[in-house]
């Protein structure tokens, strides 16, 4: 029998090197895709082999092409670094091995669910009424606020789109900002409304929803009676990190009876910071909301939520029942507010992350890498490169050099010398047409000297180009 003991501390202590390693490692992965595969190519095998031999030849063949990702300079997708507590809660879920279907099934995995639900309503200014889904992402939280509107909407003109499906319905109306996510749009498209529901509202100089656009476009919609309709707004936009006028844009699509889901992937963390709160006031107005933990929560991936102010609508929508399900008919389960039955304990992790920080350390966590971020545009600006976006939150966008396909290549030849220096690691963006240099600051571990080394490796990138 394997030594289970011996087997899972060799994984952990794999693990434990790996992140202790992160500070003084490149960045960029040193292997590439093509030759970690072939380092896994290895042939089928016949018959069983040793657990402890399959480790230590998974681990020989993807150490090369680990990305430091949850390391303190890595700045290109909004990705966080997993605490400490989290990462371990999430080590215990795996060798727990719980389904988090519901609580006849996993008691403690659904318990978990539950308490470190509530304690994310707090932090994010939600009702403490709303239902809360621990699923994997925003693109998951998006699908699941939308189905929600459009189980919501439907039932208000007579409609039950579970049990007849979207055929000769009433067609809905999907109102979102002219850049939106693009999980939004796929959304759409996995729930059957298709990207022609869409309705696009014009924005302003950062991305955020203009709110007198809004109302034109809803009131163009009413002829008589008003047309189904969903509002998409956005705290956080992918590029400028630019939040909407959440409250007037809520309360004017209220009074035109449109549901509001709120896409709030990492911005709606700002409700967690009392400095920042202000970015999102009237947030708790709207009916559905999407947000992220592996963000800047820093939890492991993956882990996202999804919250409904109607909880009934909520499971109506994702839930279902069958003769062979312990507990059906009963009080809703934690899947019921997902579309997953076969899911992974994510509350763990959750709850060991708000108790390692607290709402304090949640509130320090926020603060300090939207710091970082104004750090690093005054010192870019400062060196003559330029910073195009308000720096609101914890993104950056940067320009080098003017605009035009000549300085578009230019940009992408400094992302890329970037990459392969590192010391950091950003990506890059298109943005009203010009190719820019994103920088997203999202971990726990960053630093201020983290900060100041990261500049100087953009600087010496650019810098190379011209010697």
């Amino acid at each position: 029998m394997t030594d289970l003991q011996a087997l899972f501390e060799r994984a952990a202590q794999e693990a434990a090197d790996f992140r202790a390693s992160l500070d003084g490692r490149r960045v960029q992965a040193p292997a590439d895709k093509a030759e970690v595969r072939a380092r896994l190519a290895a042939p089928l095998p016949d018959g069983p082999r040793d657990p402890g031999e399959v480790v230590e030849q998974l681990i020989g063949a993807a150490q090369p092409g680990l990305m430091g990702t949850p390391g303190p300079r890595y700045f290109g997708f909004v990705i966080g670094g997993a605490l400490p507590a989290a990462s371990a809660a999430d080590i215990l879920a795996v060798g727990w091995d719980q389904c988090a279907f519901n609580g006849h099934l996993a008691p403690a995995a659904a318990a978990a669910e539950e308490v470190a639900g509530g304690w994310l309503k707090d932090l994010l200014g939600l009702p403490e009424s709303a239902g809360v889904g621990f699923v994997t992402g925003a693109q998951a939280a998006n699908t699941v606020g939308l189905a929600a509107a459009r189980h919501h909407l439907l039932r208000q003109v007579g409609w039950d789109v579970e049990r007849s499906g979207l055929a000769g319905a009433p067609r809905l109306r999907v109102l979102a900002g002219a850049e939106r996510h693009a999980t939004i749009d796929r959304s759409l498209r996995l729930l059957g409304l298709g990207s022609d529901a869409l309705e696009a509202v014009t924005v302003d100089a950062q991305g955020a929803i203009d709110t007198d656009d809004l109302r034109r476009v809803l009131s163009a919609g009413s002829t008589g009676e008003e047309r189904p309709s969903v509002v998409c707004l956005q705290a956080g936009n992918v590029n400028t990190g630019a939040v909407d006028d959440l409250r007037t844009a809520i309360t004017v699509a209220h009074d035109h009876g449109a549901w509001v889901h709120v896409d709030g992937a990492f911005g709606l963390w700002a409700a967690a910071s009392p400095s920042l709160r202000h970015l999102v006031d009237g947030v708790e107005l709207a009916d559905s909301w999407g947000c992220d933990g592996h963000k800047w929560l820093n939890v492991p991936y993956d882990s996202g939520f999804a919250f409904c102010s109607r909880p009934d609508v909520q499971t109506a929508a994702m839930s279902y029942t069958a003769s062979y399900l312990t507990g059906s008919g009963a009080e809703p389960g934690a899947a019921d507010y997902t579309a997953e039955s076969s899911r992974r304990a994510r509350g763990f992790a959750v709850w060991a992350a708000v108790q390692e920080l607290g709402r304090q350390g949640i509130a320090d966590l926020i603060d300090r890498c939207c710091d970082h971020a104004r750090r690093f545009a005054d010192a870019l600006s400062a060196a003559g490169l330029e910073v195009v976006n308000d720096v609101v939150l914890n993104q950056v966008l940067v320009g080098f050099g003017g605009q035009g396909p000549e300085a578009d290549r230019r940009t992408d030849a400094v992302i890329a010398r970037i990459q392969q220096d590192g010391t950091a690691w950003m990506g890059g963006t298109t943005w009203r047409g010009r190719r820019l240099m994103r920088i997203a600051v999202s971990n726990h571990l960053t630093t201020t000297a983290d900060i100041d080394v990261s500049v100087e490796a953009v600087l010496r990138a650019a810098r190379g180009l011209t010697d």
